[in-house]
């Protein structure tokens, strides 16, 4: 690996974001993964974009089945976002209470906040895609404000100061 990108990625490990489950159903089946390259896009008409590498197997699931929820995470998800990131298959889902808004892509019921999105582009950029979702659907839980984060190569909670 080139010095700069391993300067890169330890730079990046110092950039705190929030751990969510991205997940997808349809004719190329159900499935997930842990992702927290995720980022608003506009809110006129609401959309926002996810990053896949394009050598991860949900990369074609998503782009077959034309949708993906962004399900965020609280503390308490911290096994279930580690199944999702392992190999696997639907089994991961197990772990969850799960139903479906629009898109038909799996949002998890307790996720702190939930987007579900059409796949509207797609852009390929080195090993990654960049998947912009225009939000079709959004799920807010009612439980006190926390997030799951990933920040220095570990998971961290963060809970909302009253």
């Amino acid at each position: 690996m080139h010095p700069k990108a391993l300067d890169f990625r330890e730079g990046m490990s110092r950039l705190g974001a929030a751990v969510t489950l991205i997940t997808t159903d349809g004719p190329e089946g159900r499935h997930g993964m842990t992702a927290s390259a995720v980022c608003s896009i506009t809110d006129d008409p609401p959309t926002l974009l996810v990053c896949v590498n394009r050598t991860n197997r949900s990369h074609d699931l998503f782009n077959g089945n034309g949708n993906l929820c962004v399900n965020i995470l609280a503390g308490r998800h911290q096994e279930l976002a580690n199944a999702f990131a392992g190999r696997g298959g639907t089994e991961r889902f197990t772990g969850g209470e799960w139903n479906t808004l629009t898109t038909g892509a799996p949002v998890l019921v307790d996720a702190v906040a939930a987007f579900d999105c059409r796949i509207v582009e797609r852009v390929a950029i080195g090993t990654h895609s960049v998947f912009y979702g225009r939000v079709e659907a959004v799920h807010l839980n009612d439980a006190p404000p926390e997030a799951l984060i990933w920040f220095g190569r570990g998971f961290h909670t963060l809970v909302a100061q009253s």
